[in-house]
């Protein structure tokens, strides 16, 4: 993927992550490890493919159905950022979530081992590992990042890494 930044999305759900980045220039590299999920994302890559507005920012995305753990070891390229987004357990709070994640987490389960997801990413040799959290969870696997942003309800946790 040469040219463009580079992103791996290694829990891409529906691309929703993976179209921002697309849309401000990025070649995407999207892993999801759900058979179905997996499905739907590339149904609408294809749908979305159609449509003139959105055909440019598609054509730089690419979804793959596996395990971004196993994934990662194998990408013949180095990537600019390596994106982590694991499901972690629902909230038991009286507000429902929105319907697609209520989607989502009947389908996927929450990161089973967030230790190797990290230690994936890092072997992938990227420029920064960005890990989106909720504003108040705890950090991946324990590890501190080197410095964080932070919303409303969405942390970003960011990992500079030398080459």
């Amino acid at each position: 993927m040469p040219g463009r930044p580079t992103a791996v999305d290694t829990t891409a759900g529906l691309g929703e992550d993976s179209l921002l980045l697309a849309a401000v220039g990025f070649d995407v590299l999207m892993f999801e490890r759900n058979e179905i999920i997996a499905a739907l994302l590339m149904d609408s890559l294809k749908r979305a493919a159609d449509i003139p507005e959105l055909s440019g920012i598609v054509g730089r995305m690419r979804a793959i159905h596996a395990d971004s753990i196993q994934a990662l070891g194998s990408l013949d390229f180095l990537p600019d950022v390596v994106l982590l987004d694991p499901m972690f357990p629902a909230k038991h709070k009286d507000a429902a979530a929105k319907k697609k994640l209520q989607l989502l987490q009947q389908l996927e389960q929450p990161c089973e081992d967030e230790a190797a997801l990290l230690d994936a990413a890092l072997s992938a040799r990227p420029l920064k590992i960005v890990v989106k959290r909720p504003v108040k969870g705890p950090f991946l696997a324990d590890r501190k990042p080197d410095y964080s942003l932070s919303g409303k309800a969405i942390r970003y946790d960011c990992f500079a890494l030398p080459r």
